[in-house]
């Protein structure tokens, strides 16, 4: 398997030759979120989708992270199109910060993936141009011919596409499984597979989520007659919280309230717009009456009333951590049933069990996937990726969505098919894909940082910034001050110390301004004058001070005043 093992040795990537096709993911690979892949050829681009990743515990502030669009930004009037494969946020919640750089470039998606993007462009005051296709539907996209595939997904419209240039043909899947009983009907296409297959498929470039778990993924069906269950025991109210646009979740909920003679209010502004937007589509079927205004939930009994929420991720904002926290206008007590029906997704780990562990406290029976079969994953397992191996028999393969462990069992999946070993590619963001004589091969590397979104900010965020906020979170900071005669070198005023976040008192920080004192007319004295200079010596002294006495690394503030 090709594996380019990246570092700062990659070489960046030599010009694109006639003939050949370049992939390169700019997010998605390594990584669960940021999907982006970026194909070019002849001189033209063409773009897979453009999603968001969520900040982790050691990412304090951040609210998004996004794709980095350096690679591109100068090459913007060459973007054919962005091909959207679903409509979740991990696949197009970057694209109003793409649309921001250039807001003519077209939207492709499914009738419900391109409602979605619309409805969240609108909140950023951009007016797209959309262009809906259909499963079985060929369109060429300037150089770029793609046919789309139908899959099945956690959310309903999803689509595989397969781009045919004069280089050879990719079949990217998008998110996708293999559900034989979905609850609208639309399974995944295996006989367009199966076309494709013959065709010729030269590059597949295929979902590694659940590539470790063996069989095949549980159909979506089977959560109705747990819900069911649960409905059935709860005695007071039920707030069920999922992904706000996990259609199909929704509406097994909505049968189970119309059976229990519940009424449904939806909680969370996501999770409101998306509803609406899916019920005026007919993606979701509200039974008559079921539907309540969450004003008009609280006057109903308790065991007349569930509450659909977002936040099944531990999100800090959402409703559902707002109610752990006693911070919601919904007030979880005894007798209530919290229902969480999402996976993990990895890195949320904590915060769901913060929450989790909240709601227990508050009194609430927690229902979650750890006791309960009340989530069905969205990504083909491995009985699955074998299947379309075999159906497909493609060139080259390259994993994708995926952190590493993912990427590497998708990859030792296709080898025992019979793909061969060198024709499997592992790649990670920002390496270059050429695909050329049906041959794909790793050609370089190109920068692919992350990209924080910080409230109103965008990119301006950097590693270092967020070290320092990670230090004040768990070390705390000292502040040193003194003031400093021009002339004498003589120290006038302080050193004056004051810390914050740290467990010690203040008295104690007293100890070290005999040191700072001396460290100080020392330096003045050898000649050093700057205020740059001799702040550094105040961090030195007391930065080895705290590590020595304290046993911290907290962050240093040094001021000098001259007089």
């Amino acid at each position: 398997m090709t594996d380019p093992s990246l570092d700062i040795a990659t070489p960046p990537p030599p010009p694109l030759p006639d003939g050949t096709l370049r992939i390169v993911a700019l997010g998605g690979l390594g990584e669960i979120g940021r999907n982006m892949a970026v194909l070019e050829y002849a001189g033209r681009l063409l773009i897979i989708d453009c999603g968001v990743l969520f900040p982790e515990d050691n990412q304090p502030g951040v609210d998004l992270i996004l794709p980095d669009f350096d690679y591109i930004a100068d090459r913007l009037g060459d973007v054919e199109a962005i091909v959207l494969t679903h409509g979740h946020e991990d696949h197009i919640g970057a694209v109003p910060y793409l649309l921001r750089l250039r807001e003519d470039i077209p939207l492709i998606g499914s009738q419900l993936t391109l409602a979605f993007i619309e409805a969240k462009l609108k909140e950023h005051r951009i007016t797209p141009i959309t262009y809906a296709v259909k499963e079985g539907q060929v369109e060429q996209l300037g150089k770029f011919g793609c046919e789309f595939v139908a899959v099945n997904h956690s959310i309903p419209d999803a689509l595989a596409v397969a781009v045919t240039t004069p280089a050879g043909t990719v079949l990217h899947t998008g998110d996708f499984k293999m559900d034989q009983l979905p609850l609208d009907g639309r399974i995944t296409d295996l006989r367009a597979f199966a076309r494709l297959g013959e065709r010729g498929v030269d590059l597949f470039m295929v979902d590694s989520t659940n590539a470790e778990v063996p069989g095949f993924v549980t159909p979506e069906a089977e959560i109705g007659p747990v819900l069911d269950s649960v409905f059935a025991r709860a005695e007071k109210r039920i707030i069920v919280a999922s992904f706000a646009s996990h259609v199909h979740r929704v509406q097994q909920v909505l049968n189970s309230a119309h059976a229990y003679g519940r009424r449904v209010a939806f909680v969370g502004r996501s999770m409101v717009r998306n509803m609406a937007i899916a019920a005026e589509l007919g993606y979701l079927d509200v039974p008559e009456g079921v539907l309540v205004e969450m004003k008009a939930a609280k006057d109903l009994p308790d065991d007349e009333v569930v509450y659909m929420s977002t936040g099944s991720q531990g999100e800090p904002m959402a409703a559902l951590s707002r109610m752990a926290n006693g911070d919601h206008s919904v007030k979880v007590g005894p007798g209530d049933t919290v229902i969480l029906a999402s996976s993990l997704i990895p890195g949320n780990e904590n915060s769901v069990f913060r929450v989790i562990n909240g709601l227990t406290r508050l009194g609430a029976r927690v229902v979650h996937s750890g006791n309960a079969k009340v989530h069905v994953s969205g990504h083909a397992s491995a009985g699955e990726l074998l299947y379309c191996y075999n159906v497909l028999r493609p060139k080259n393969v390259m994993p994708v969505h995926g952190e590493v462990r993912h990427l590497v069992a998708n990859a030792a999946l296709a080898v025992r098919t019979g793909v061969p070993a060198e024709n499997v590619v592992l790649a990670e963001d920002g390496v270059v894909v050429d695909l050329a004589d049906g041959v794909a091969r790793v050609v370089g590397a190109v920068p692919c940082g992350y990209v924080y979104v910080d409230g109103s900010s965008v990119g301006e965020i950097t590693d270092a910034e967020l070290k320092d906020r990670r230090i004040l979170g768990e070390e705390g900071f000292i502040s040193v001050f003194a003031v400093v005669d021009a002339e004498t070198g003589k120290v006038l005023a302080g050193p004056k110390l004051l810390a914050r976040g740290m467990a010690e008192d203040d008295a104690v920080l007293d100890q070290i301004q005999p040191e700072l004192i001396t460290a100080l007319e020392e330096a003045i004295k050898n000649g050093t004058t700057g205020t740059h200079d001799l702040q550094q010596v105040m961090r030195r002294v007391v930065g080895q001070w705290a590590g020595r006495k304290l046993r911290r690394r907290p962050m240093i503030v040094p001021v000098i005043a001259k007089a």
